[in-house]
Protein backbone atom coordinates (compact mmCIF):
# COMPACT_ATOMS: atom_id res chain seq x y z
CA UNK A 1 0.00 0.00 0.00
CA UNK A 2 2.39 2.76 1.11
CA UNK A 3 5.13 4.32 3.20
CA UNK A 4 3.80 6.88 5.69
CA UNK A 5 6.09 9.14 7.70
CA UNK A 6 5.12 11.06 10.85
CA UNK A 7 7.13 13.98 12.20
CA UNK A 8 6.69 17.12 14.32
CA UNK A 9 7.89 20.70 14.44
CA UNK A 10 8.39 21.08 18.19
CA UNK A 11 7.21 20.07 21.59
CA UNK A 12 5.61 16.70 22.25
CA UNK A 13 2.53 16.30 20.06
CA UNK A 14 2.68 12.52 20.36
CA UNK A 15 4.40 11.36 17.16
CA UNK A 16 5.65 8.06 18.60
CA UNK A 17 2.40 7.30 20.40
CA UNK A 18 0.34 8.12 17.31
CA UNK A 19 2.59 6.07 15.04
CA UNK A 20 2.14 3.01 17.23
CA UNK A 21 -1.59 3.64 17.63
CA UNK A 22 -2.08 3.87 13.87
CA UNK A 23 -0.06 0.69 13.36
CA UNK A 24 -2.31 -1.08 15.87
CA UNK A 25 -5.37 -0.12 13.82
CA UNK A 26 -3.81 -0.69 10.41
CA UNK A 27 -5.74 -3.17 8.21
CA UNK A 28 -2.64 -4.83 6.71
CA UNK A 29 0.66 -6.10 8.10
CA UNK A 30 2.79 -3.07 8.87
CA UNK A 31 6.42 -2.32 9.64
CA UNK A 32 6.94 0.39 12.27
CA UNK A 33 10.35 2.03 11.86
CA UNK A 34 11.70 4.15 14.71
CA UNK A 35 13.81 6.86 13.04
CA UNK A 36 13.65 9.53 15.75
CA UNK A 37 17.14 11.09 15.88
CA UNK A 38 16.80 11.72 19.62
CA UNK A 39 17.72 8.07 20.21
CA UNK A 40 16.11 5.28 22.18
CA UNK A 41 13.12 3.10 21.42
CA UNK A 42 9.71 4.35 22.51
CA UNK A 43 8.30 0.88 21.90
CA UNK A 44 10.83 -1.00 24.01
CA UNK A 45 10.79 1.53 26.85
CA UNK A 46 7.13 2.51 26.52
CA UNK A 47 4.58 0.04 25.19
CA UNK A 48 6.70 -3.03 26.10
CA UNK A 49 7.69 -1.38 29.42
CA UNK A 50 11.31 -2.48 29.19
CA UNK A 51 10.37 -6.15 29.56
CA UNK A 52 11.79 -7.10 26.16
CA UNK A 53 15.52 -7.53 25.82
CA UNK A 54 16.94 -5.05 23.28
CA UNK A 55 18.22 -6.69 20.12
CA UNK A 56 19.36 -5.46 16.74
CA UNK A 57 18.27 -1.94 15.91
CA UNK A 58 18.30 0.73 13.20
CA UNK A 59 22.10 1.00 13.24
CA UNK A 60 22.45 -2.73 12.61
CA UNK A 61 19.98 -2.47 9.75
CA UNK A 62 21.63 0.50 8.08
CA UNK A 63 25.27 -0.59 8.47
CA UNK A 64 24.94 -4.31 7.85
CA UNK A 65 27.39 -5.57 5.19
CA UNK A 66 24.47 -7.53 3.69
CA UNK A 67 22.60 -4.30 2.95
CA UNK A 68 19.22 -3.22 4.37
CA UNK A 69 17.19 -5.35 1.94
CA UNK A 70 18.60 -8.65 3.18
CA UNK A 71 18.99 -7.51 6.77
CA UNK A 72 15.50 -6.11 7.38
CA UNK A 73 13.71 -9.49 7.67
CA UNK A 74 16.27 -10.60 10.26
CA UNK A 75 16.02 -7.46 12.38
CA UNK A 76 12.32 -6.55 12.31
CA UNK A 77 10.80 -7.92 15.52
CA UNK A 78 7.10 -8.74 16.01
CA UNK A 79 4.94 -7.02 18.59
CA UNK A 80 3.15 -9.96 20.23
CA UNK A 81 -0.55 -10.28 19.47
CA UNK A 82 -0.43 -7.89 16.51
CA UNK A 83 0.44 -7.86 12.81
CA UNK A 84 3.13 -5.25 13.50
CA UNK A 85 6.86 -5.74 13.15
CA UNK A 86 9.21 -2.99 14.27
CA UNK A 87 12.79 -1.83 14.03
CA UNK A 88 13.98 -0.13 17.24
CA UNK A 89 15.62 3.25 16.88
CA UNK A 90 19.22 4.18 17.57
CA UNK A 91 20.34 3.92 21.16
CA UNK A 92 21.76 7.46 21.26
CA UNK A 93 21.47 10.68 19.30
CA UNK A 94 25.16 10.38 18.43
CA UNK A 95 24.47 7.19 16.49
CA UNK A 96 21.69 8.87 14.52
CA UNK A 97 24.09 11.56 13.28
CA UNK A 98 26.28 8.87 11.73
CA UNK A 99 23.49 7.49 9.52
CA UNK A 100 23.20 10.56 7.30
CA UNK A 101 24.56 8.88 4.16
CA UNK A 102 22.48 5.71 4.48
CA UNK A 103 18.87 6.95 4.50
CA UNK A 104 18.54 6.90 0.70
CA UNK A 105 19.27 3.18 0.39
CA UNK A 106 16.79 2.41 3.17
CA UNK A 107 14.02 4.47 1.54
CA UNK A 108 14.25 2.29 -1.59
CA UNK A 109 13.98 -0.88 0.49
CA UNK A 110 10.92 0.42 2.33
CA UNK A 111 9.19 1.33 -0.95
CA UNK A 112 9.73 -2.22 -2.21
CA UNK A 113 7.82 -3.71 0.75
CA UNK A 114 4.60 -2.64 -0.99
CA UNK A 115 4.98 -5.64 -3.31
CA UNK A 116 5.03 -7.99 -0.31
CA UNK A 117 1.70 -6.75 1.04
CA UNK A 118 3.31 -4.84 3.89
CA UNK A 119 2.98 -1.13 4.63
CA UNK A 120 5.42 1.07 6.53
CA UNK A 121 4.86 3.70 9.22
CA UNK A 122 7.91 5.79 10.10
CA UNK A 123 8.30 7.59 13.42
CA UNK A 124 10.71 10.34 12.31
CA UNK A 125 10.59 12.36 15.52
CA UNK A 126 11.19 16.08 15.52
CA UNK A 127 12.29 18.08 12.48
CA UNK A 128 15.54 20.02 12.38
CA UNK A 129 17.62 17.80 14.65
CA UNK A 130 21.06 16.50 13.74
CA UNK A 131 20.60 13.05 12.24
CA UNK A 132 17.03 13.68 11.09
CA UNK A 133 15.83 11.12 8.52
CA UNK A 134 14.94 13.82 5.97
CA UNK A 135 15.38 11.51 2.93
CA UNK A 136 12.70 9.19 4.35
CA UNK A 137 10.32 12.13 4.75
CA UNK A 138 10.91 13.22 1.16
CA UNK A 139 10.49 9.74 -0.32
CA UNK A 140 7.40 8.67 1.66
CA UNK A 141 4.08 8.33 -0.14
CA UNK A 142 2.53 10.49 2.58
CA UNK A 143 4.39 12.65 5.10
CA UNK A 144 2.39 14.08 7.97
CA UNK A 145 3.25 16.93 10.30
CA UNK A 146 1.74 15.93 13.66
CA UNK A 147 0.61 19.06 15.46
CA UNK A 148 -1.60 20.13 18.34
CA UNK A 149 -4.08 22.92 17.80
CA UNK A 150 -2.95 25.41 20.44
CA UNK A 151 -1.23 28.64 19.44
CA UNK A 152 2.34 27.80 20.54
CA UNK A 153 2.27 24.57 18.53
CA UNK A 154 0.91 26.29 15.43
CA UNK A 155 3.44 29.11 15.60
CA UNK A 156 6.26 26.56 15.81
CA UNK A 157 4.86 24.55 12.90
CA UNK A 158 4.26 27.45 10.54
CA UNK A 159 7.74 27.90 9.09
CA UNK A 160 8.18 24.16 8.65
CA UNK A 161 4.85 23.91 6.85
CA UNK A 162 5.95 26.65 4.49
CA UNK A 163 9.28 24.97 3.73
CA UNK A 164 7.88 21.55 2.88
CA UNK A 165 5.48 22.92 0.27
CA UNK A 166 8.11 24.74 -1.78
CA UNK A 167 8.35 23.30 -5.29
CA UNK A 168 11.28 20.97 -5.78
CA UNK A 169 12.47 20.87 -2.18
CA UNK A 170 9.53 19.63 -0.15
CA UNK A 171 7.85 16.36 0.67
CA UNK A 172 6.20 14.33 -2.05
CA UNK A 173 2.71 14.47 -0.53
CA UNK A 174 2.52 16.51 2.71
CA UNK A 175 -0.37 16.83 5.13
CA UNK A 176 -1.36 17.49 8.73
CA UNK A 177 -2.37 15.06 11.44
CA UNK A 178 -4.02 16.96 14.30
CA UNK A 179 -4.00 15.94 17.93
CA UNK A 180 -6.84 17.55 19.87
CA UNK A 181 -8.83 19.17 17.07
CA UNK A 182 -10.76 22.19 18.35
CA UNK A 183 -8.48 22.73 21.37
CA UNK A 184 -8.92 25.54 20.63
CA UNK A 185 -8.51 25.83 16.85
CA UNK A 186 -10.50 23.80 14.33
CA UNK A 187 -9.07 21.75 11.49
CA UNK A 188 -10.21 24.36 8.99
CA UNK A 189 -8.44 27.14 10.90
CA UNK A 190 -5.25 25.10 11.24
CA UNK A 191 -5.26 24.16 7.56
CA UNK A 192 -5.72 27.78 6.54
CA UNK A 193 -2.88 28.95 8.79
CA UNK A 194 -0.36 26.27 7.82
CA UNK A 195 -1.34 25.90 4.17
CA UNK A 196 -1.61 22.11 4.33
CA UNK A 197 -4.60 19.78 4.20
CA UNK A 198 -5.69 18.06 7.40
CA UNK A 199 -5.58 14.35 6.62
CA UNK A 200 -6.63 13.01 10.03
CA UNK A 201 -7.51 13.93 13.59
CA UNK A 202 -6.56 12.10 16.79
CA UNK A 203 -8.52 12.62 19.98
CA UNK A 204 -6.68 14.22 22.90
CA UNK A 205 -7.12 11.49 25.52
CA UNK A 206 -3.99 11.19 27.71
CA UNK A 207 -5.38 8.24 29.70
CA UNK A 208 -5.92 6.14 26.58
CA UNK A 209 -2.75 7.37 24.85
CA UNK A 210 -0.75 6.17 27.87
CA UNK A 211 -1.50 2.59 26.77
CA UNK A 212 0.80 3.09 23.78
CA UNK A 213 3.04 5.73 25.33
CA UNK A 214 4.13 3.80 28.44
CA UNK A 215 2.27 0.49 28.46
CA UNK A 216 -0.38 1.62 30.93
CA UNK A 217 -3.37 -0.65 31.60
CA UNK A 218 -6.19 -0.17 29.13
CA UNK A 219 -8.96 1.93 30.62
CA UNK A 220 -12.51 0.68 30.60
CA UNK A 221 -14.10 0.71 27.14
CA UNK A 222 -10.73 1.51 25.58
CA UNK A 223 -11.54 -0.25 22.29
CA UNK A 224 -14.76 1.72 21.81
CA UNK A 225 -13.61 5.03 23.26
CA UNK A 226 -12.92 8.25 21.40
CA UNK A 227 -9.16 7.67 21.17
CA UNK A 228 -9.35 4.23 19.54
CA UNK A 229 -12.16 5.40 17.26
CA UNK A 230 -10.09 8.38 16.12
CA UNK A 231 -7.13 6.12 15.34
CA UNK A 232 -9.33 3.84 13.23
CA UNK A 233 -10.83 6.79 11.40
CA UNK A 234 -7.39 8.32 10.81
CA UNK A 235 -6.07 5.03 9.43
CA UNK A 236 -8.93 4.95 6.93
CA UNK A 237 -8.38 8.59 5.99
CA UNK A 238 -4.67 8.03 5.44
CA UNK A 239 -5.35 5.14 3.09
CA UNK A 240 -7.85 7.23 1.15
CA UNK A 241 -5.37 10.11 0.90
CA UNK A 242 -2.69 7.80 -0.45
CA UNK A 243 -5.15 6.54 -3.04
CA UNK A 244 -5.84 10.11 -4.11
CA UNK A 245 -2.15 11.00 -4.28
CA UNK A 246 -1.34 8.00 -6.42
CA UNK A 247 -4.25 8.72 -8.71
CA UNK A 248 -3.00 12.30 -9.09
CA UNK A 249 0.50 11.07 -9.95
CA UNK A 250 -0.88 8.61 -12.51
CA UNK A 251 -2.99 11.34 -14.12
CA UNK A 252 -0.02 13.69 -14.31
CA UNK A 253 2.18 10.98 -15.83
CA UNK A 254 -0.46 10.22 -18.49
CA UNK A 255 -0.54 13.82 -19.74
Amino acid sequence: MAVIALTSASGSPGVSTTALGLAMEWPRPVLLLEADPTGGSSILAGYLRGHTQPGADLVDLMLSPLGPSDTLPQIAAPIPGTSISYVPGTRTHIQAAGLRDHWGALSSVLADLDATGQDVIIDAGRLGLVGSAEPLLIAADLTLLVVRTDLPALVAARSWAESVTRAGVGWRWPGLLLVGEGMPYTSREVSRLLGLAVVGEIADDPLSAAVFHRGAPRPRHFATGSYARSLRAAAEELQAEIGRSRAAVATEAAR
